[in-house]
């Protein structure tokens, strides 16, 4: 069987240094840093006092207020987000054939502030189990594609993968795979999160995952430095419509990329920890590129997962040199949640749209906050340290790695 040709015509970005996708790459560029103190809530007692919220967003701005109250806010970010994207792809709603027009979403956690707030208002109250009766489905994870394809009438595969940090990229292969199949048109993919809520930061706290530079909250997330700390937290979504490319070729639609492949892969080392020599991000690389047929030496440019952490960032750069060999010198690496913080079940996807703006603009965004040289890490690495670099990026591949030892990886390449 033949496999269908896939490309990306539609993006849509909701973070914590853009609530646009073209807000998020300036952002980018730039070498935005979206922490600052929380605001959703008193840290008073909390390690960490500080997260990539949202700014200046109002989701009644973009959803009609009755409505927004029946959705947790991971499920109104995701809409947001999504109807940028539709918007961008410029699809004709009266000419697609909505049945085969999916919506395949990735969360990692899902309505967390919303289970939050009514476990709390019971535990609170007198023991009479007065639940708001949206509870169960503004929590749910897969709300959010269903939201979607409610609003739109989109009747093809709708549902939500779930594998923590992985999450969007997961859905964004199962995306690819849908439509590669022949079973869609067109898939409107990504993910979202909210997880910055008391819950959210006190879990992490607890695990020691999360950065507590509290004095400095804008330079705390820190990948590859050697004195990072751990991740910072961060919210929002990121959307892609996803098409097959003679459908898009045949309306005339704006093409940012051809997105060639994909890979997944399990470290089965431990819940948290990345396997220390990278053997499972090993292999997710190397699915990919084979998925994609590609070389090791055609790629230009990598996202990394690069959370700041101080196992992770040294695992995956080793499992890059292993990679890609001596080409591993000439690939501009970079982790832009030195920027917008981790956001979880969101990060693959917002990651992927920055890997697709800079090949769409030339320009690479920096790795940000870097001022102490790791003796673990390869100086010969290419890390686009502080400042924004151009490159005529041809080739770009993104890398995800969720707790529970997912991998999933992405691949997109220019199209002449």
């Amino acid at each position: 069987m033949e496999l269908k040709r896939v490309v990306v015509t539609g993006l849509g970005a909701l973070t914590p240094i853009g609530n646009t996708k073209d807000e998020y790459w300036e952002g980018l560029i730039s070498g935005k840093s979206g922490a600052a103190p929380i605001t959703y809530y008193d840290t008073e007692k909390f390690k960490t006092k500080f997260a990539c919220e949202l700014k200046n967003f109002n989701a009644t701005d973009f959803i009609d207020r009755k409505e927004a109250r029946k959705m947790d806010k991971f499920a109104q970010y995701a809409m947001v987000a999504a109807d940028e994207a539709i918007a961008d792809a410029r699809l004709d709603l009266d000419k697609v054939n909505k049945l085969r027009v999916g919506v395949i979403w990735g969360a990692g956690i899902g309505g967390l502030e919303t289970f939050q707030e009514e476990v709390l208002n019971f535990a609170n109250g007198d023991g009479t189990p007065r639940f708001n009766p949206f509870f169960i489905p503004k929590m749910i994870a897969d709300i959010a594609p269903g939201n979607i394809s409610i609003k739109y009438g989109f009747m093809g595969p709708n549902y939500t993968t779930v594998s923590a940090c992985a999450s969007s990229a997961n859905a964004m292969f199962d995306a690819l795979n849908s439509i590669r199949l022949g079973h869609c048109d067109v898939v409107v993919t990504g993910g979202s999160e909210a997880a910055v809520t008391i819950a959210g930061m006190g879990g992490f706290n607890a695990m020691h995952a999360l950065s507590t530079r509290n004095e400095s909250p804008e330079t705390a997330s820190r990948p590859f430095d050697a004195t990072r700390d751990g991740f910072v937290l961060g919210e929002g979504a990121g959307a892609l419509v996803l098409e097959e490319y003679e459908h898009a070729k045949a309306r005339g639609a704006k093409i940012y990329a051809e997105f060639i492949g994909g890979g997944l892969s399990s470290d089965a080392y431990h819940m948290t920890a990345p396997h220390p020599e990278g053997i499972g991000v090993i292999a997710v690389m190397k699915n990919c590129l084979e998925n994609a047929g590609l070389k090791p030496e055609e790629v230009d440019h990598i996202n990394t997962h690069g959370t700041s952490t101080p196992l992770g960032d040294v695992a995956e750069l080793k499992a890059i040199s292993e990679v890609f060999g001596s080409h591993a010198k000439n690939i501009n690496i970079n982790s832009t949640k030195s920027m917008t913080g981790h956001l979880l079940g969101a990060a693959g996807a917002i990651e992927a749209i920055s890997t697709l703006l800079a090949m769409e603009h030339g320009i690479v965004p920096p790795t940000i906050n870097h001022t102490t040289v790791d003796e673990n890490i390869d100086p010969e690495l290419n890390l686009t340290l502080n400042k924004a670099q151009k490159r005529d990026v041809k080739v770009a591949m993104s890398n995800t790695f969720g707790f529970g030892g997912h991998n999933a990886c992405v691949l997109f390449k220019k199209i002449d």
